[in-house]
């Protein structure tokens, strides 16, 4: 396969092996439901099957570097065997980050950002490219009472920040994606505020992913009746949002729906073209 484009629009559909995932968790958690849930979204149009072996939502339970290991490295083995694909991998532990290179990975998703001891190491030793996500605080204390003077001059504090330590450790510029990470110790006005200003992350010269998809926001948004939408009715908010984010600059769409965002992408391509 030829390398990764990151100037491309790309979607990516998201692979959870995990039991306690927000949307989907608990239904690829065995190796053939997980291959044929790629195929099925390779076939819609995927571009990037994003594995995840460790549930990030709110209050989410820790995972240990084996038990995360044993859920990812095999699916992602498989997928490299089984299909002409592009396989993203999401973590945070250096030592999963590895195996997952040795794997013939093509990415690393990183919501931590490579800040966990030695994953600038493991990373600046390989040649992929990796997403730096923005998070306030961790999974299970984020959704506290998250603040911020303004969110947009923040979340760009923090990528230069990171930016600079990884290009020190030996990661070169052209190799860093960044996710401004919606729903990651936000609110729902810091999601908002930080969508209509989505464009001002395209300053970097870097290429956006953006995973928005049945988020909590879009479910708040969609509220009917003082109940936020459930997570199997924000489809249309969620295309609404990954159509917005490409207008301002987005390369990088992760989604669940992976055929609805297909078809709404085609139209914003044919006229930014």
């Amino acid at each position: 396969m030829e390398k990764l484009d990151l100037q491309q629009l790309h979607v990516m559909g998201i692979l959870n092996i995990t039991p306690d995932s927000f949307s989907d968790g608990g239904q690829y958690t065995g190796l053939d439901a997980a291959l044929y849930r790629a195929e099925i979204m390779l076939k819609e149009g995927a571009t990037i099957i994003d594995i995840g072996g460790e549930s990030t939502r709110p209050n989410a339970k820790a995972v240990g570097v084996a038990e995360e290991l044993q859920r990812v490295i095999p699916v992602v083995e498989a997928l490299k065997a089984n299909f002409d694909c592009y396989i993203s991998v999401d973590t945070s532990k250096p030592e999963v980050m590895q195996a997952a290179i040795d794997a013939k990975a093509d990415m690393l998703n990183d919501v931590r950002a490579l800040q966990m001891t030695g994953a600038l190491a493991v990373c600046a030793k390989s040649n992929i490219p990796i997403c730096l996500m923005h998070m306030q605080g961790q999974p299970d204390t984020m959704q506290i009472q998250p603040t911020y003077s303004n969110i947009v001059t923040e979340v760009k504090a923090f990528f230069s920040e990171r930016i600079l330590c990884c290009e020190q450790a030996g990661i070169t510029h052209d190799r860093l994606i960044l996710d401004p990470g919606f729903g990651f110790g936000k609110t729902l006005d810091h999601n908002t505020q930080l969508l209509a200003q989505l464009e001002q992350l395209t300053e970097f010269n870097l290429p956006l992913l953006v995973g928005i998809s049945r988020k909590t926001m879009i479910g708040q948004l969609l509220q009917h009746s003082g109940q936020d939408a459930p997570v199997n009715q924000r489809l249309y908010g969620s295309l609404s949002a990954a159509v917005i984010t490409v207008l301002k600059g987005a390369n990088i769409i992760r989604v669940h729906d992976v055929k609805a965002s297909v078809d709404a992408l085609k139209i914003v391509s044919a006229i930014q073209a």
